[in-house]
């Protein structure tokens, strides 16, 4: 898809704002990248992003999402929110998150996709950008509450294209789900493979065409 024509289904929340969204997409020619995919027509969504295994992949989230216009909230370490850079952030869409209380972050998320009748949550399920095994389990938890379908984006690094992929809907089975979740990313997008741990696919339960 080019990226002129790239536009937000009429569901999904957006910025409006015509100079981010052109300078997004001028970043992304520049730097010769790609967005592969729409994000589907609804209101509420968690998007999960990876693979997560270098600095340059917020940046590059960044540009995307101005590039998309979509708006969006995002979950971030607090530490990232320290004067002067955290107004930046807050105005991103960032969501300062301490990890000593994650239950609570999910217990907000859940209430701001029922009080809103539009809500867009992204973040990096494996939580850190060095090597692990696991992914935290937060993104599936608000995603069942909300409820909400997930939307799995990469960021493959060997082609230089942000990959948007089908929804979604959780079954409730965590285990199964999270299996067919993470067995949709290679190793080789990363832009350090050595720090992401590559899953087997399995089928789907659940995918909403």
């Amino acid at each position: 898809m080019s990226i002129e024509s790239l536009e937000l289904p009429p569901s999904i929340p957006t910025r409006g704002n015509r100079f981010s969204r052109g300078l997004g997409r001028f970043v992304l020619r520049v730097i010769g990248w790609k967005i592969d995919g729409v994000l589907p027509n609804y209101p509420k969504m968690v998007v999960i992003v990876a693979p997560h295994t270098s600095n340059w992949d917020f940046p590059l989230g960044v540009t995307g999402l101005f590039a998309l216009d979509v708006k969006l909230t995002f979950l971030a370490k607090h530490a990232l929110f320290k004067p002067p850079i955290g107004a930046i952030m807050r105005w991103l869409g960032g969501v300062p998150v301490k990890r000593v209380v994650r239950e609570d972050t999910v217990a907000i998320e859940i209430g701001e996709f029922r009080r809103n009748d539009r809500w867009v949550l992204a973040l990096a399920p494996e939580g850190t950008r060095k090597f692990v095994e696991g992914w935290r389990s937060g993104y599936y938890h608000v995603a069942v509450g909300a409820p909400a379908p997930i939307i799995p984006v990469g960021f493959d690094y060997s082609t230089k294209t942000i990959l948007i992929m089908e929804a979604f809907e959780p079954t409730g089975n965590f285990e199964a789900d999270e299996r067919f979740l993470r067995g949709l990313y290679r190793k080789s997008w990363a832009l350090k493979p050595e720090n992401f741990y590559e899953a087997s696919l399995q089928l789907p339960l659940s995918v909403i065409s």
